[in-house]
């Protein structure tokens, strides 16, 4: 019988959300939908559903390591997506695993708010994340609001955007997508328009902007394919492209 080539790993190191909507069950769908295996650590058990987040419990940096130290004895990790990081403590658990093992440059989603309003990142762990993990990411994808928050700075238009996005590398990010859904709409051109830089080198990305009731877990399933198409060896900016498809088709679907 002939082998067959093992599919490539991706690790999604997130939050839980047992409706399904968001956090590691939308990871796990759609890394698996690009074709690769998914595997999967928890950082913080959420209590939610379509209208909001009502609580959480988070893990602790030990419980996490203990994860994701059997996994990578077993298997060998293409590419790591990661998600919510609540504390500063399992932050800085994602970056020393990163260092001592030598784990490929994630994609990080800087989950700071849920889109009801619910913090999900203490505010000492954003200074950890700004330091530890940052430097270490090989791509950061922040909406406006979590590039805001990240950078001090208001972002209105596709110009700051662009200020915004070179200000994250001057932080040590290597790459950053800018993700402008929740940019103010102009009644004129109505686009979705995101920033990608990476390493100076920047692109905008325009595409069609989908009226649609609000799709959760759009940030999780555009991250978790990017990373999915990183693995399989697809550059940056096309990983980008194929990722922004495939999460356009699923705002399209829940029209």
């Amino acid at each position: 019988m002939k082998d067959r080539q093992a599919p490539v790993v991706v690790l999604s190191i997130a939050g839980f959300d047992p409706s399904g909507g968001a956090g590691t069950i939308a990871d796990v769908k759609t890394i698996a939908s690009f074709g690769c295996r998914p595997v999967a650590a928890i950082t913080s058990l959420t209590f939610q559903n379509a209208e909001g987040v009502f609580g959480a419990t988070h893990e602790t940096a030990s419980s996490l390591r203990a994860q994701i130290l059997p996994i990578i004895q077993e298997q060998s990790l293409a590419a790591i997506k990661v998600g919510m990081l609540p504390t500063a403590g399992i932050v800085r658990e994602v970056a020393d695993l990163i260092r001592e093992r030598n784990l490929p440059a994630p994609v990080v989603d800087p989950v700071l708010l849920s889109s009801s309003g619910y913090r999900l990142m203490e505010e000492e762990a954003i200074e950890v994340f700004v330091d530890d993990l940052l430097p270490l990411a090989r791509l950061l994808t922040p909406n406006i609001s979590e590039a805001e928050k990240l950078t001090g700075l208001t972002i209105t238009n596709e110009a700051e955007m662009h200020d915004a996005a070179t200000q994250l590398r001057e932080m040590g990010a290597r790459a950053v997508l800018i993700k402008g859904g929740h940019l103010t709409q102009s009644s004129e051109q109505v686009q979705a328009i995101d920033v990608l830089d990476d390493d100076g080198q920047v692109v905008v990305l325009r595409g069609e902007w989908i009226e649609a009731p609000a799709v959760r877990g759009t940030g999780c399933m555009l991250s978790a394919a990017i990373a999915a198409c990183l693995g399989q060896g697809i550059n940056l900016e096309e990983s980008v492209r194929i990722a922004k498809d495939f999460v356009a088709d699923a705002i399209r679907d829940a029209t």
